[in-house]
């Protein structure tokens, strides 16, 4: 089957999803979108079908897309609100939410029994990534069903295969983890070195050129000196991953204190009132923690 004719179910046009949209509608993939509220979908309702159910979206769709809060929501639409049901033979899904690894794989046996195949495909790279269609795709499914959905995933970013169903979510747990610790580990750097005197933006920059320079430092660094936590990933979904990398370390019989301590971090700023601040926001529960902010801490030099 061609790109042109290939047929994309896109379930849930949020953050994430409406981005996410606008490249496969771009790149000529005809799409029929559903979301919770129905709102969402107007923007491209010249240019996609826009379905009442979940179950009436993939109906006749080769490839389903889901793209959810969390895998409470995620089973929720597709099993209990239908999609599953209603899916064609030989149709699959990809489910490209962050969820546990044994939902995915339950989701996989499910899918399965109605003849089509399931790829759980996490993202890495924010709604940034997301519009620029440099999304980083942790692929976890067979190697046939994972190479059906490369010309899917062409027009969003770079898949990596990882493994077999549930791999991928994995992978989203690793980068996760050092996503949210990096986060905090930025956060007290930062802090430590304006409480001390130093310039936090030189202080920046500085550690840019260095064996402790990163992403989340060069991007969220920024943030946090710039004061501007508008949502990219909201707190409420770093806890919720956190809360899963603690669950499957559970699982697996694993101690993570670093991200055990991150988690408690995220679960105060959000009990705070910061649930929908982005990730980077993290400093904000430090800065509460301190009794300072780190953009008027500078003292002068010590002498």
């Amino acid at each position: 089957m061609t790109q042109k004719n290939l047929r994309i179910a896109f379930l849930g046009i949020g953050l994430m999803g409406a981005p996410m949209t606008r490249n496969l509608l771009d790149a000529g993939f005809p799409m029929t979108l559903w979301n919770r509220t129905a709102s969402k979908c107007e923007p491209f309702r010249e240019e996609a079908t826009i379905a009442a159910t979940p179950a009436e979206a993939v109906a006749d769709a080769d490839l389903v897309i889901t793209m959810l809060e969390n895998g409470q929501v995620v089973e929720d639409v597709l099993v209990h609100q239908g999609a599953i049901g209603a899916l064609k033979a030989g149709a699959l899904v990809v489910d490209m939410s962050s969820v546990q690894p044994s939902l995915a794989r339950e989701l996989a046996g499910l899918v399965g029994e109605r003849g089509a195949g399931f790829v759980d495909a996490p993202v890495s790279g924010g709604t940034v990534g997301a519009a620029e269609a440099r999304l980083s795709i942790m692929a976890g499914g067979s190697e046939a069903d994972v190479e059906r959905a490369l010309p899917v995933f062409g027009a969003l970013g770079k898949c990596t295969r990882i493994g077999p169903v549930g791999a991928g979510q994995l992978a989203k747990l690793a980068n996760q983890a050092i996503v949210g610790i990096t986060i905090g580990a930025v956060s007290e750097a930062l802090l430590l070195a304006a409480k001390g005197g130093a310039d936090p933006a030189a202080v920046r920059e500085a550690l840019l050129g260095g064996f402790a320079g990163s992403r989340i430092l060069e991007l969220h660094g920024q943030r946090m000196i710039d004061r501007d936590f508008a949502p990219g990933a909201p707190a409420r979904i770093q806890l919720k991953d956190m809360r899963m990398i603690l669950d499957e370390a559970r699982a697996e019989g694993l101690t993570l204190p670093l991200a055990q301590q991150t988690h408690n971090e995220y679960l105060s700023l959000v009990a705070n009132g910061h649930s929908d601040v982005d990730h980077s926001g993290l400093l904000l529960e430090l800065e509460h923690m301190n009794g300072a902010l780190l953009g008027s801490l500078g003292r002068g030099p010590k002498g």
